[in-house]
C-alpha cells in the first residue's frame, strides 16, 4: 500500500484527493495538511511514502518546504500538485528534489499514473512537456526565458509581482534581505530588464503575475 499525504490549504482539493483513493487497492490518503510547516511535521511522525503538495502553501513555502522535506527524508517522493503553468515550475520544481509535476486539471488517472511511477523511482512530467523538452522551439518565447531562471528565482519573481516587498520576500522564504536584492539583480539581468517595473511585466509575460 502506498501511503500519500496531501498538503493543500483548498479543503475542496484535500477531500475531493481523499475521497479519490477510497476505493483504490494500492494508493491511501493517510493525512492532509494545510501549511509547510505541518508537511513537514506529519513526515516527521508518520511514515509517507508520496506527498503531494501545493507550490503556495502558507507558513512555509511549498518549494521551502520541498527542499527542507529531502535533506531530512530523502526517502519521501514529491509531486508537486499545483495550478501553476507546468511549462514553468515543471522542470525546476523537479531540480528543487521534486520527483514529479501535476497541475490541477489532470483526470484522476494521470494522478494516480504519477503517485505508481514516482513510487518505484521515476520521474512524472507530462507527455506534453515532455515532447516540449525533446522538441525544443524556436524562437524568443516565454520558454526561452523560464528555461534561464532557478526555482529560486522564479519564486521571487512571483512574489515581487504579487506586491510583496523584499522583507515580506525574506521572510516567506525563509533568507535575508540582502539575498532577495541579488536575486532581483540576476533576474533583471538575464530577463533584460532595467526596473521592477519591466521585470513586473515580465512576470506577467511568463503567466506568473
Amino acid at each position: 500500500m502506498i501511503n500519500v499525504l496531501v498538503a493543500d490549504n483548498h479543503p475542496i482539493i484535500r477531500t475531493g484527493l481523499k475521497m479519490l483513493f477510497e476505493t483504490s487497492p494500492d494508493i491511501q490518503v493517510i493525512g492532509s495538511v494545510t501549511t509547510g510547516r505541518e508537511l513537514f511535521d506529519f513526515v516527521g511522525r508518520t511514515h509517507v511514502d508520496v506527498v503531494l503538495s501545493e507550490i503556495d502553501l502558507p507558513e512555509l513555502n511549498g518549494i521551502t518546504a520541498l527542499r527542507t522535506l529531502k535533506k531530512e527524508y530523502n526517502d519521501v517522493k514529491v509531486i508537486m500538485f499545483s495550478s501553476h503553468p507546468e511549462e514553468i515550475y515543471a522542470v525546476s520544481t523537479i531540480k528543487a528534489g521534486a520527483s514529479g509535476y501535476l497541475t490541477k486539471t489532470v483526470s484522476t488517472q494521470t494522478i494516480k499514473d504519477a503517485i505508481h511511477k514516482v513510487y518505484s523511482g521515476g520521474i512524472y512530467i507530462s507527455n506534453e512537456l515532455a515532447q516540449r523538452l525533446a522538441f525544443d522551439e524556436r524562437g524568443n518565447k516565454p520558454s526561452k526565458l523560464y528555461k534561464k531562471l532557478s526555482m529560486r528565482e522564479i519564486e521571487v519573481l512571483k512574489l515581487l509581482s504579487s506586491g510583496r516587498k523584499n522583507k515580506e520576500i525574506a521572510a516567506e522564504l525563509n533568507i535575508n534581505e540582502k539575498t532577495v536584492s541579488t536575486y532581483k539583480a540576476r533576474l533583471m539581468k538575464k530577463l533584460n530588464v532595467t526596473n521592477l517595473v519591466d521585470l513586473i511585466n515580465q512576470a506577467r509575460h511568463l503567466d506568473l503575475g
